[in-house]
């Protein structure tokens, strides 16, 4: 694509009469868009993007040098004066983060437009309802591509995820190879941060999901209503820009925030949850390895089993079969197929041994996210009669939202017979500065509990102590394989160091 092609939803001409070589850079094939200028390669766009800690327009001189043709910027006058303004066109706009998304979309003709996209946002429950979705649309034909904070993958192909969300040439490049794998669907977690620094607003979604609103991200976006009001920007702003039809919107009511949600005109709007919703779902019968539950629509009532427990996992469940309904996959199909759904990674996983000791692996990194779990693991217990003990083991990770961390200590000795406080990606901060700051928030009543800095020793500590029975949940990296100390990243994974010392 020609720049003056990539740029021609743009009053060029507003940016004063071009230079001879400035009308020749137009006519040029471009080779790619890039924010970060030690990525420019020559006859590409570089994009100035002000963040937390730099600022692009600080390396416009570098991608020059690199070999950008253009360059967008928010504010001229930053330029050097070193720089030859006519030899390049630079184009000055209010916000480079969204014309950032937009000339994603445009280079990679719009992909999103050729497949049936599915949003899901909320504090917990994203990764899982992706997968889930993957598997039932997969095996109705329905080749679908995931995006998310394990990785993205459509067919026999997988990439990397480096956050929970990608920039919009990542999302947008992303979309374009899953089309190219034949794919017609897509299932894409939507952060808080991507949606406050607009790196879906290309994205043309034909389903919004809305999981639940707990305390998190308090570092970012400083208020919780702050954090809703990021969320809430997927049902309004991003589904009334859709130009898709006939549109949906699936909407945990359970959740107070979901209750005050509001949604885009012409989007059609579905409920879940254990109360009032029009898809209701009451638990009959959980173990450790299934869940039995009644699920009641407008129509008609199912009684559903599932290999896996957890009452959050049937809240995500619930929202991928109404969410599959919208791409022409009955419930009854649904059903069918999540018998042989084997879980995700990282998300209440057993760690398979012949000890006689259940090990789960969970990412629960949230105050909501681990009270889930340990509530669900406790009503197991408390159903079957068991007197079995349940130890924690959990931390909270550094330069992060400070104000969970007495909050998560306070869940965990509620809900636990034994807690190993420890560390879990402490990053730049002192791990046990963080881990006392966490203990701080025990009951002063709860005795039992042990502060260990080295993750990999509290978990061999956690499983030499418990007994044949006894239930250790190890909670907040889940599918994670390393610990970021200091600014390195080391390979570490809770699964691995498990099955070590079991």
């Amino acid at each position: 694509m020609k720049l003056h092609q990539l740029f021609s939803f743009f009053d060029l001409g507003a940016q004063g009469k071009l230079s001879e070589a400035q009308n020749s850079a137009l006519e040029q094939e471009v080779s790619g868009i890039f924010f970060d200028a030690r990525l420019v390669k020559p006859n590409s766009i570089f994009v100035a993007i002000r963040g937390s800690e730099k600022d692009g327009h600080d390396f416009v001189e570098q991608a020059i040098a690199s070999g950008a043709i253009a360059v967008v910027v928010e504010n001229k006058s930053r330029l050097s004066s070193n720089l030859n303004n006519d030899q390049f066109l630079v184009i000055e706009v209010p916000d480079t983060r969204r014309i950032l998304d937009i000339l994603a979309a445009r280079f990679y003709q719009f992909p999103s437009q050729e497949l049936f996209c599915i949003g899901i946002t909320g504090t917990n429950g994203k990764t899982s309802i992706t997968y889930i979705l993957e598997h039932i649309l997969n095996d109705n034909q329905k080749m679908t591509g995931i995006m998310g904070t394990i990785n993205h993958r459509v067919g026999i192909k997988e990439w990397s995820s480096q956050m929970t969300t990608p920039d919009p040439v990542t999302l947008q490049s992303r979309l374009r190879e899953f089309c190219e794998a034949g794919a017609v669907c897509a299932a894409m977690e939507i952060s808080s941060h991507a949606l406050e620094q607009k790196r879906a607003e290309s994205v043309h979604f034909n389903t919004a999901i809305f999981t639940n609103l707990t305390l998190d991200h308090l570092d970012y976006h400083k208020t919780m209503q702050n954090y809703f009001q990021a969320k809430q920007r997927l049902f309004t702003d991003l589904m009334w820009s859709s130009t898709k039809k006939p549109k949906f919107a699936v909407i945990n009511v359970d959740d107070s925030y979901g209750r005050k949600l509001r949604v885009a005109d012409e989007v059609i709007t579905w409920t879940y949850g254990q109360t009032e919703a029009d898809f209701q779902f009451k638990i009959l019968k959980m173990t450790f390895t299934e869940t039995e539950f009644e699920l009641k629509t407008p129509l008609e009532t199912h009684k559903v089993t599932v290999p896996f427990s957890g009452t959050h996992m049937i809240y995500n469940v619930v929202a991928s079969v109404i969410a599959a309904i919208g791409c022409g996959v009955s419930l009854q199909q649904s059903f069918k197929v999540l018998k042989t759904f084997l879980g995700v990674p990282g998300r209440l996983q057993i760690v398979e041994s012949s000890a006689e000791k259940l090990v789960f692996v969970d990412y629960a990194h949230t105050p909501d996210a681990l009270e889930n779990v340990l509530k669900s693991l406790n009503e197991i217990r408390k159903s079957a009669h068991l007197k079995n003990k349940l130890i924690t083991v959990f931390g909270c990770g550094g330069d992060r939202d400070k104000s969970k961390r007495p909050v998560m200590a306070k869940i965990a000795a509620e809900g636990s017979d034994q807690v190993y406080i420890t560390s879990d990606n402490p990053r730049t901060e002192d791990p046990l500065s963080i881990v006392n700051e966490v203990a701080a928030g025990l009951p002063a009543q709860f005795k039992n509990y042990i502060v260990e800095v080295d993750r990999e020793a509290a978990i061999k500590a956690a499983i030499q102590q418990a007994v044949p029975g006894d239930v250790i949940l190890i909670a907040g990296k889940g599918h994670e394989d390393y610990q970021i100390i200091g600014t390195e990243k080391k390979y570490f994974s809770d699964f691995t160091v498990a099955r070590k010392y079991l």
